[in-house]
């Protein structure tokens, strides 16, 4: 027993020295600075911020980059609460829930009060998420040993189909979107026959779209744009920011247990299912809190505990969110599809083979995750949180220029290819249209992600079985992945036909 349990997680101690040299450290520090700062921003994201980030990391040491990342993740998902109890403008989506009871308490003059218990239970949550990585991720990993090509076809194949139709209001456009990323995963030559598709002749597409160019072009191009578009010149004033020391929340935190408890729990849940994300987990714990308080009426109105619960929630989702994505390929979110993707540039492969060949790096990458969270403490204080709020002083329309500045250099410095630069100004339009239309962007990107493993699978798939399609229904384990494939598919209707059932029977009542 105790030799199964140091061959799991063995490497996590190893991987700790590792991690701790200085560029690394400095790393994870900078990474949550720029999060908190990019998330305490309305209209910028987690997201776009790693999006921009990739390429300009394409040269660094792939842990360095993974720091980074973590930080920013980790950093941003707080750093939204800001805006959001001062200004009731959500910094990133999952933040919206915060806005229920920070907002209020803000108005009563309490914001420092609300900012500590959000800064206090995002660490709380991110922790909590951390720790899920490290003990559940590993396991999974061995488990994968037995899947074969048939059962990872079924796994790329539920992955986007968990994406296209949870993570967007509308399944149809989710499904859309995700096919519209099969097809520019198919831009290059075939892998088997070497044949040219739909590159047009175009030397430059012939080794297939480069993910960073379009990861950059779809998530970093259309929020300028859209920044530049309402040409907002003026900044918050001093007086809107102010904000006293506020009470101390160690003194209550026997309030705050309970709501933390649910926050973890529901984080973790849903991190762990592909397509969700932290709005998802941040309203699942403020309901859950808010029906099982004495109190109900007081939530929406400023109760602290609804601040904790939502906080908690949408950050106990973040590293929970990757163990799909490093065990399977399959993220359980839209900004760990953006780290998959910085995995896949740096050459690293999801899998049991990643964590055989580079446990110092998807080890390492777990314990940042951890520390990024308690850093939150204490880049998170009154101090901290006085500083960044100041950067709502900043005229937006500023923004614009300097994202698209960073995007253009960190392309161009992947090949010093200018049609590169083009082709991601033309994917920023794409996406800005599709941002317009409400089509959800992390199934494009989990498309061309999955879409060559779910080719080359099923090819192999067929070669080694003479052509024969049973091959792929024969194990269990691919007749579990169909079934809930299938039944994410179907669940649209299905939830249309119960809404439908239930409005008859009101109305029959």
């Amino acid at each position: 027993m105790a030799e199964t349990l140091w061959t799991l997680f063995g490497p996590l101690w190893h991987a700790l020295s590792v991690v701790l040299q200085w560029q690394n450290v400095v790393a994870i520090v900078v990474g949550t600075v720029a999060g908190m700062v990019v998330g305490s921003l309305p209209g910028l994201s987690a997201t776009m911020a790693i999006a921009i980030l990739i390429p300009l990391t394409f040269t660094l040491d792939p842990l360095v980059a993974l720091g980074m990342m973590a930080g920013i993740y980790n950093g941003a998902m707080y750093g939204g609460a800001i805006p959001a109890i001062l200004l009731r403008i959500p910094g990133t989506p999952p933040s919206i829930v915060t806005t229920f009871d920070g907002y209020p308490m803000a108005q009563r003059g309490q914001a420092a009060y609300a900012l500590k218990i959000a800064c206090v239970s995002s660490a709380i949550g991110g922790t909590v998420s951390a720790i899920s990585l490290m003990l559940f991720a590993p396991p999974l990993a061995q488990v994968t040993l037995m899947f074969g090509p048939a059962e990872y076809f079924w796994v790329a194949v539920f992955g986007l189909s968990s994406i296209a139709v949870l993570l967007g209001a509308d399944p149809i456009k989710g499904l859309m979107s995700a096919c519209f990323g099969l097809l520019l995963g198919m831009v290059g030559l075939d892998m088997v026959t070497g044949h040219e598709r739909f590159a047009f002749g175009n030397r430059y597409l012939l080794d297939g779209l480069n993910l960073i160019v379009v990861l950059t072009g779809l998530y970093a191009i259309p929020p300028a744009i859209m920044m530049a578009e309402d040409a907002l010149t003026k900044g918050l004033s001093a007086k809107d920011l102010a904000i006293g020391p506020g009470e101390s929340v160690l003194a209550n935190w026997r309030g705050f247990v309970p709501a933390w408890l649910r926050g973890g729990f529901f984080g973790i849940l849903v991190g762990i299912l592909p397509g969700t994300g932290g709005s998802m987990a941040a309203f699942l714990a403020y309901n859950e809190t808010k029906r099982s308080a004495r109190d109900q009426n007081s939530f929406g109105k400023g109760n602290p505990v609804g601040v904790a619960a939502a906080e908690c929630g949408n950050n106990a989702d973040n590293a929970a969110a990757m163990i799909p994505a490093l065990t399977l390929g399959v993220p359980g979110s839209g900004v760990s599809a953006v780290i998959l993707a910085g995995l896949l540039v740096h050459g690293l492969q999801p899998g049991p083979q990643l964590f055989r060949d580079n446990p110092d790096i998807v080890y390492g990458f777990m314990i940042q995750m951890l520390l990024t969270s308690v850093l939150l403490i204490g880049f998170g204080g009154p101090f901290a949180v006085r500083t960044f709020a100041q950067v709502l002083r900043l005229p937006r329309v500023l923004l614009a220029p300097m994202i698209f500045g960073l995007a253009v250099v960190g392309v161009y410095t992947l090949n010093n290819s200018l049609f590169e630069v083009w082709l991601m100004l033309g994917f920023g339009l794409v996406g800005y249209a599709m941002d317009r239309l409400k089509f959800p962007l992390a199934p494009v990107i989990l498309g061309l992600i999955l879409g060559g493993m779910a080719e080359q699978q099923l090819r192999l798939t067929l070669l080694i079985n003479l052509g024969d399609w049973t091959a792929l229904f024969r194990s269990p384990i691919s007749l579990i992945l169909f079934g809930l494939t299938l039944l994410i598919l179907l669940w649209p209707i299905l939830r249309a036909w119960r809404d439908r059932a239930r409005q008859m029977a009101d109305e029959r009542g």
